[in-house]
């Protein structure tokens, strides 16, 4: 009456979970530990409205890098070499009272030459940065 009793020839159909939870567990333990990484961020970039009012800092307080399509850097106004803009971008930042850079690109730049420039703000002091773009030509020819 109870069950009928299983030789060495019958199939097992019964489904062993065990195997099933264990992986479960691992990757849960596993998203866990990873999870942490996933939030840190590279850089926050936030994008200004249409017709936005001046911001707190004015420009005088920010320091101006601005990277021409020939390939002239400056820093402030004034033309640096690529070898020691560095530590006169450094010098900028630390008599600047807003600690933002304001990086002001042509459109013919490359990216890397700009995530350069942002990088080494960063790594200078930097405590806010902005990218701008020169005004086009063809905006002043139509107008």
């Amino acid at each position: 009456m109870g069950g009928a009793q299983k030789g060495p020839e019958d199939a097992i159909t019964d489904i062993n979970v065990t195997p099933l939870v264990d992986v479960s567990l691992v990757l849960v333990i596993i998203f866990m530990a990873i999870a942490p990484f996933g939030l840190q961020a590279g850089i926050k970039v936030l994008q200004s409205k249409a017709g936005e009012k001046v911001g707190k800092t004015s420009a005088s307080h920010n320091v101006n890098l601005k990277l021409t399509k020939a390939g002239k850097l400056t820093v402030n106004g004034r033309e640096v070499d690529f070898i020691t803009w560095p530590a006169v971008l450094q010098d900028a930042i630390t008599k600047s009272e807003s600690k933002m850079v304001t990086i002001t690109a042509d459109n013919d730049n490359r990216v890397g030459q700009v995530v350069n420039l942002l990088d080494t703000s960063k790594r200078a002091g930097a405590k806010k940065l902005a990218i701008m773009r020169s005004a086009r030509k063809e905006a002043a020819e139509d107008g």
